[in-house]
Order: structure tokens, then sequence, then C-alpha cells
């Protein structure tokens, strides 16, 4: 008999009540900090609070940018998109470094745009979300480092931490964005940051008041720092059980270990890849060299649409994604191979790829 409850494996998706201070959540959050510095491999600051990763564009746009000053976006898609629209909504001014659908900002572009002008910052979508495509982080942090030492150098790693790797502090990268609910496995709701020591100095040394209430760094780092040194502190009501969850799951990357993790999404990035190839279908990232790790963007056979694929995926208890990008929505699927999909005892990527498999036999048989 079929589960009533299908596998979620689009790419991105009971504990008892507890006070936000009380000593045991204290204790979890103040750890979830000391946890997360690890993951990201920083002596930075980091930030866990209630909301969605975009509530980091947020805070990265509002805390670290001034009005009238220059950031450029490296766009590999959707989110970059979205980021500089963050951007310019406070008064930041943006150019994008726009890659062809399914490739991404070469180091080398970044460089050259780096020589004729100056930008307060560069914002790269590690992964993005619409296309499957892995940007070159560290490349492009070197070459800012190189033209531009004084340029922060801004990571959304939403879909990546956890299954990519990032090294924040060798690399040089001042800020990670992420969030809760993607490869480091636990429920929505939380927003997850690194910040560098030098990003806070930036931001410490602002000419002009940060123009946001709830995003505001001056309300939060106070309370950040008070929950590490194990004291309660209050601006606003933390997602307690969220917060636990994402505890369980920091616990559980530190244990297993960054490096095996990282090797374990590679290896079911390419049995993902293995069967693509072997059903004839075509990713969206041009080269396997740039397709991330923790997803897959995959082609429609020709005359295939997604009313053929998704509700046939459904009906074997498979949830898949369609396609986001605004080019090219129709003709693509997404699937995530992420966190705990990825661990080869659950059997779960084998249930998604062989129910592909099958689905597409059905459409060509015509049932």
């Amino acid at each position: 008999m079929a589960s009533s409850h299908k596998l979620c494996m689009i790419p991105g998706h009971g504990h008892p009540a507890t006070s936000h201070v009380a000593p045991n959540f204290i204790t979890v959050l103040g750890d979830s900090i000391r946890l997360l510095r690890q993951v990201l491999f920083t002596s930075g600051q980091p930030f866990i609070i209630a909301g969605s990763g975009t509530l980091g564009w947020d805070m990265t746009a509002s805390n670290l940018v001034e009005a009238g000053e220059d950031v450029l976006v490296c766009n590999s898609g959707y989110f970059g998109d979205r980021f500089g629209e963050c951007l310019e909504t406070y008064g930041a001014k943006v150019t994008h470094l726009r890659a062809p659908i399914g490739d991404y900002v070469r180091p080398s572009a970044v460089e050259e745009a780096l020589k004729g002008k100056k930008f307060k910052a560069v914002t790269i979508t590690h992964v993005d979300t619409s296309t499957g495509v892995l940007s070159d982080i560290k490349g492009i942090a070197e070459a800012v480092r190189k033209v531009s030492p004084d340029t922060l150098v801004v990571v959304d790693g939403v879909c990546s931490v956890g299954s990519e790797e990032i090294r924040m502090d060798a690399w040089g990268i001042d800020v990670v964005v992420t969030a809760s609910q993607k490869a480091l496995g636990a429920p929505p709701g939380l927003c997850v940051m690194g910040v560098s020591e030098r990003a806070i100095g930036v931001f410490k040394a602002r000419s002009t008041p940060v123009p946001n209430y709830y995003a505001n760094w001056n309300r939060w780092l106070p309370i950040m720092q008070a929950y590490e040194a194990g004291k309660p502190s209050y601006f606003a009501t933390p997602a307690v059980q969220n917060v636990m969850a994402l505890n369980v799951s920091l616990n559980q990357i530190v244990k297993q270990g960054l490096d095996a993790r990282f090797e374990q999404h590679r290896v079911a990035s390419a049995k993902a890849r293995e069967v693509i190839s072997r059903l004839q279908l075509k990713l969206v990232p041009t080269s396997a060299s740039h397709a991330a790790n923790g997803m897959s963007a995959v082609y429609y056979p020709e005359g295939v649409v997604a009313t053929d694929l998704l509700p046939r995926l459904a009906q074997r208890g498979v949830v898949a994604a369609g396609g986001l990008h605004v080019e090219i929505a129709p003709k693509y699927f997404r699937i995530g191979h992420m966190g705990i999909s990825v661990e080869p005892e659950r059997g779960y990527l084998d249930k998604t790829l062989t129910a592909l498999e099958e689905a597409l036999a059905d459409i060509k048989k015509g049932l």
C-alpha cells in the first residue's frame, strides 16, 4: 500500500512549548550559534532569527549598504534578480552581471567590473534554485580581494549551506545568508547568517541610520551575544521550536563532519545525473562542472509538459517542483537531493529516480 505522505523532493523543502528565556533554550540558542561557526568555517558573528532566507537579504541591504552606494550582483537566475530588487529598495545602485541561462558569472568578469567602478559589495547566489547552477564563490572572492579588497563579498547560500563547500574565513567571504529548511535540514522559519568581523566593522562605521526596524543589527547583535554568553535577552520573540530543531540538525552535521557531508552530496548528485543522462534528459546547467550537488534542474523531454510529469510523480509518492526561471519556467522541473534525502539508508533519492523513470515510461506509452 502506498504511503499517504508524499515524499517532498523539491529543492528546498512535536516539541513541547518552551519559553524563549527558559534555561534550556538559552543553552540551545547559544550552542546553535557556536555550531554555525563550525558549519560555515568562520570566527565571525552568526545570526539566527525568525524569518525566511529573504530576511537575510533585508539584513544585508539595510545594515551593510547605504543609499547611493554601488553593489554588483552576480546574477545566475531568478534569485539574483530578487536580491537586486531588495538592494534597490534600500537605495543601492545595483549593477547586474548576468550569466546566460544555465551558466555562471566568471571571476574574470567580476575582476573587470571592479576595475571600472568602486562597489560597496559584490553578491553571489551560490546555488540559484531556479537553475541549479553552482557559482564559483571561492574564485569570485579571490578576484574581489585582488582588485578591490575593501569590497564586501556576500553569498546567498540559501540553497547551498550544508550541501556545498563554503569556507568563509579562508576564502575571504564577509556574509553568508541561508535558511533553516534546505540542506540544513530543519523546518522553515529561520533566517540564518554568518557575518565576518570585517563586515560587522563596516556596519558599525555606517554614517546613516539603519533604515529598517526588525532587521536592524543594532537590535539583534546584543541578543546573539547575550544568548551565546548564556544570558537571556529580548528584542523579538525567537522561534523557539524551530531553533531547537535547527540545533539537532547542526549537531548531526558537525558530528558527521563537513567534508564527509559534502562528499555525500557529491555522490548523490552524480547518481542523479547518471540516471538523468540515461533517460536522455538534459540539465539546465550547461555543464556538470557547475551543476549543484543539492538539486537538479532538468528540461522536460520534447513534447512533455509539467502536467504530464509532475502528477505522475505525485502518484508515486514524490513531490517535485516545476520551473521558476521566468524565461524557461514551462520547460523544466526541479528535484532536490539535499540533507537527509541523500542519506543512502533512507532510499529517498532512489525512490525519486525510480519514480521519474516509471513516470516517463508511462508518458511514452500514453498511459
